[in-house]
């Protein structure tokens, strides 16, 4: 029997080190995954995401192996009317709590026992999503440039709009999955419907992290956590709530349909041209420079759409970020005036395009990417850097999914980018380990130095090394 509990007190019983699980998957309004029913949530955030989403209250199913654990391993137990019971666990063996005596219930569950397959499970349900919702977005964008080469330039702007719409619901409710929508599922033969989703959702993830750290930077100085900005009216502090936000949800959205539109106006570039093998004229790289302030610019006024954000993402998105920064255009527009969301889609445009396989190029390792785009930009220009730290957060230098090496040779499966938190799956000489390990934190600052990462060796694909992989990460994970 499923209870409904308010997520408000969820949100609390994790805060102060209790966790939860529902035992029941749940979703939201458009049928998206929030939360598997096999994961144990001990971070507020996902809860939090929950809770952005509408969702009150949620389903827990004691029956089902979910439940509730305070911070001393006690079980919450439910009553009939969602009302919440703890159960202290006692050295004879049995607990007490507001209604007796009962059997003993479990404390928390094994997590270094579970960590590994929960998170794999999770993964595996944000893939079967994430290529889902990107076969939906291919098709969307397919269908915009076909329509524009049927018509001579017109395209279903509000289709596209609700797509790329629930494409973004996803990327939010599933914190940042790109790592799974990008290298994976890429064929250089559709190059521009990969490369615009792509952008899309590298983008959209560095905008709300940026939107958010910037947002609350600003914040802080406007409560006056600095000397540099007050109150004029009042000597003290007396403002205690948020009053500051830079992009607002609806702005958000028009940002994100404008990175997914950004390169629409190439659809009006000869394809000999957009995939020339060798180095282009001079007449040629002016014809390519149009597809942004000439063809995608006339594509929109076309199609009578008026909205700034997405004019100037296909307008500016190759302007320069510092003065003098080469092959920019259009080159009279100063630096200064370019918006921040269309500088955040020139970084995901070029981090894309840099590590993509094209038709006349390999593909560039990530890290390689990510310190070349760092090297390039940073010192620059104040507002950049806060865009640099976002972009360098978001993509993060070693994606989930992903197989990196150790110094020790070993090699190890990246279950998430920050640390980055990793399952070693092989010995020193490349064979695989017969039993399964804890997952190992490399942030962790008493790693020992054999467990580093060899920043020597390119990170690669879990296909790449499919022979190899154990079966509890070969079967879920990797399909070759």
């Amino acid at each position: 029997m499923n209870t409904r509990i308010s997520i408000d007190n969820l949100i609390e019983i994790v805060k102060t080190g209790g966790k939860v699980k529902t035992g029941v998957d749940v979703y939201n309004k458009k049928g998206i995954l929030l939360l598997d029913k096999n994961v144990l949530v001990d971070k507020v955030k996902i809860l939090e995401i929950i809770k952005e989403n509408g969702i009150n209250s949620v389903p827990v199913n004691q029956s089902l192996n979910g439940g509730l654990w305070d911070e001393s391993g006690n079980l919450i137990r439910l009553n009939s009317d969602g009302g919440l019971d703890i159960e202290e666990q006692t050295e004879e063996g049995v607990s007490r709590s507001g209604a007796g005596l009962t059997e003993p219930g479990p404390v928390f569950p094994d997590i270094a026992t579970n960590e590994i397959e929960i998170r794999l499970l999770e993964i595996e349900e944000i893939r079967k999503q994430a290529e889902k919702k990107y076969n939906e977005a291919k098709q969307s964008i397919k269908k915009v440039l076909n329509d524009i080469r049927a018509t001579g330039g017109e395209f279903d702007y509000d289709e596209v709009s609700a797509n790329v719409s629930d494409l973004v619901d996803f990327l939010v409710a599933a914190d940042n999955p790109f790592s799974y929508l990008t290298q994976e599922l890429f064929s250089y033969d559709d190059y521009l419907y990969n490369h615009s989703i792509n952008v899309c959702t590298i983008g959209t993830a560095v905008v709300n992290r940026f939107n958010s750290f910037f947002s609350g930077k600003v914040d802080d100085l406007l409560r006056g956590n600095s000397s540099d900005i007050h109150d004029p009216f009042n000597g003290g502090n007396r403002f205690k709530k948020q009053s500051f936000t830079l992009y607002y949800p609806d702005d958000l959205n028009d940002i994100s349909l404008g990175f997914f539109l950004h390169d629409i106006g190439k659809v009006m570039v000869a394809d000999e041209v957009l995939n020339k093998k060798g180095r282009l004229t001079s007449v040629e790289f002016d014809e390519v420079k149009k597809h942004s302030f000439d063809y995608g610019v006339g594509l929109l006024d076309k199609n009578q759409l008026k909205n700034s954000v997405i004019r100037n993402i296909i307008n500016y998105h190759h302007a320069p970020l510092y003065p003098g920064e080469p092959r920019c255009y259009p080159a009279e527009k100063n630096y200064m005036e370019i918006p921040l969301y269309v500088r955040i889609c020139k970084l995901a445009d070029i981090y894309d395009a840099m590590t993509s396989k094209r038709c006349y190029k390999d593909a560039i390792n990530p890290i390689n990417v990510v310190t070349q785009l760092f090297r390039t930009y940073a010192g620059k220009d104040h507002m950049l850097q806060y865009i640099l730290h976002a972009f360098v957060k978001s993509i993060g230098i070693y994606p989930p999914g992903s197989i990196i090496f150790l110094r020790s040779g070993q090699m190890a499966y990246v279950l998430e980018s920050s640390g980055p938190l990793v399952i070693p799956f092989s010995d020193e000489k490349g064979n695989t380990l017969s039993m399964k390990p804890d997952p190992i934190d490399l942030g962790d600052d008493d790693i020992e130095e054999s467990k580093k990462v060899d920043n020597r060796k390119s990170v690669k694909a879990p296909r790449d090394v499919y022979e190899i992989l154990p079966s509890y990460i070969r079967d879920i994970i990797a399909r070759p």
